[in-house]
């Protein structure tokens, strides 16, 4: 486990050395997600020890929202002041991502059924 969780964290540890160093207008953590996801395709799949930590982690996700949660309460004066802006980017990225999720199920249900047809031949 401990071995995993140095593998995620130097993944994060490269994406934050990459934003910093090229400047790039993205947060570091995604950039060594995406260079992980990289990584896990060359590869094959992930090690059994990644995945059962990688599982480890999700069963307790929700205790990672608790820091954004007191950031939230920290700059509560902000958010009231710009609760409009706040409220349309809610609004406008959950229908954008409703929007590209049945997009994609309908992709992905197209392939399958193609998939199968295919096999039934």
């Amino acid at each position: 486990m401990i071995g995993a969780i140095t593998v995620l964290l130097i993944y994060q540890l490269i994406g934050e050395s990459l934003v910093v160093a090229l400047g790039l207008p993205v947060p570091g953590p995604v950039v060594g997600m995406l260079l992980l996801f990289l990584t896990l395709l060359l590869r094959g799949g992930a090690s059994p020890d990644l995945r059962d930590t990688a599982q480890g982690i999700l069963q307790h996700l929700s205790l990672l929202f608790v820091p954004a949660g007191v950031g939230v309460m920290l700059h509560a004066g902000r958010v009231a002041s710009e609760w409009l802006p706040i409220l349309v980017a809610l609004l406008l990225s959950t229908v954008a991502t409703i929007l590209v999720t049945a997009v994609t199920m309908n992709l992905a249900l197209a392939r399958v059924e193609k998939g199968a047809s295919r096999d039934d031949e």
